[in-house]
């Protein structure tokens, strides 16, 4: 597929990924680690399958101050100033319009595609061309949103909701968006046939984005517009010292995509590449686990960890052997074990999804370092 000569990308790469703790860290978060199979990280193969589209030239990161250094030696073809740094988190609104003031500062014409660090996609060309699609949407003046297939009733997903059954390739008006639902009603939902997974990826104008922005949340609006525009200048750091702080922290979807979704201000185009957000154990066991005597073995890029793990009346346990010593598992079931140099993780397959409570209560009993 041809480059489209008015798109550009960002990714936002921040989090800890904390559903995936204790292998994933503040330090070394998930996008770092190169859980795709191959010796390429996260953000990595988010660039690669990018760049069939966009030159590196137009290609932005925006991560914390922690993680700059790790993502310019990781990605070496994206130009230093295209690396936008915050200072501290304030959530997706206000990492997403940063980058967006900074590119419509340098190109007012410019279309933005945002997308993840930290997601896998396995057929790359099928989403080459949904991002394509979004874009004939977003030169209509639509804040567009690519969805997912859904395959099944999962209840860890954000949903978004068609006016009319999507169409694979085509571009659809939204009516809403709708949080991550119980398993009843995940159900009903892909039964329906016009609901498509929320993935987080956005397709918009620059232009149109910030007006949406400014038009729905201020609060965020106003600071990062001040700071995109003294960005390039020799006020840009001063700048963004002082107004960074009084930045509200909210989600985009929540700042942005719910309300305009409200006001007919959103479509979307359905796609179906392979998607998974390599969110919790379970994943990365059904994507890169090898089976052996009732356990799912999650090896290291390169290694086959098989040999470190002993079973014996054990069925359903998933064991993440990353630190090089033996792990011994005898008459257990339904289990993840993740092992790490300085942690193990012991969880029923069933809570995978709270794992992040772990963290924090890491953080409340002053074990940050763990974190």
């Amino acid at each position: 597929m041809p480059r489209i000569d008015d798109l550009y990308a960002v990714i936002p790469a921040g989090g800890s990924g904390t559903r995936l703790w204790p292998l994933s860290r503040k330090g070394n978060p998930k996008f770092l680690h190169p859980l795709t199979g191959t010796d390429r990280s996260l953000l990595q193969a988010t660039v690669d399958r990018l760049l069939p589209l966009v030159a590196p030239e137009r290609i932005y990161v925006v991560t914390g101050v922690a993680h700059a250094a790790a993502v310019a030696s990781q990605l070496p073809d994206v130009p230093d100033g295209n690396i936008v740094v915050e200072p501290s988190p304030r959530d997706s609104a206000a990492a997403i319009a940063l980058a967006c003031g900074v590119v419509r500062q340098r190109d007012p014409e410019a279309i933005v595609g945002s997308f993840h660090a930290d997601h896998l996609i396995t057929d790359p060309e099928a989403f080459q061309q949904t991002v394509g699609t979004a874009v004939a949407g977003a030169r209509a003046g639509q804040l567009m949103t690519i969805g997912v297939a859904p395959t099944r009733a999962e209840t860890g997903y954000g949903y978004l909701e068609c006016a009319v059954p999507p169409r694979p390739g085509s571009v659809t008006a939204l009516a809403s968006f709708r949080e991550k639902p119980p398993a009843e009603l995940a159900a009903d939902y892909v039964a329906s046939g016009r609901y498509l997974w929320n993935a987080g990826m956005f397709v918009w104008r620059a232009d149109v984005f910030l007006d949406a922005l400014a038009r729905y949340q201020p609060d965020v609006a106003h600071p990062v517009g001040e700071i995109a525009i003294a960005w390039d200048t020799p006020a840009g750091e001063a700048t963004l010292d002082a107004m960074w702080p009084t930045v509200t922290k909210i989600a985009v979807d929540y700042a942005v995509m719910e309300p305009a979704a409200a006001d007919g201000l959103v479509s979307t185009v359905p796609g179906d590449f392979g998607w998974s957000d390599i969110g919790d154990f379970e994943t990365v066991a059904q994507l890169f686990g090898r089976d052996k005597e009732g356990v799912r073995v999650v090896s290291p890029v390169g290694q086959d960890a098989a040999d470190r793990v002993l079973a014996l009346d054990t069925s359903e346990v998933v064991v993440v052997p990353s630190s090089g010593r033996l792990v011994a598992t005898l008459g257990v079931q339904d289990l993840i074990v993740v092992d790490v140099d300085d942690a193990v993780l012991i969880c029923a397959r069933d809570r995978v999804q709270d794992v992040k409570k772990l963290t924090a209560l890491l953080r409340e009993r002053g074990i940050g370092s763990h974190v």
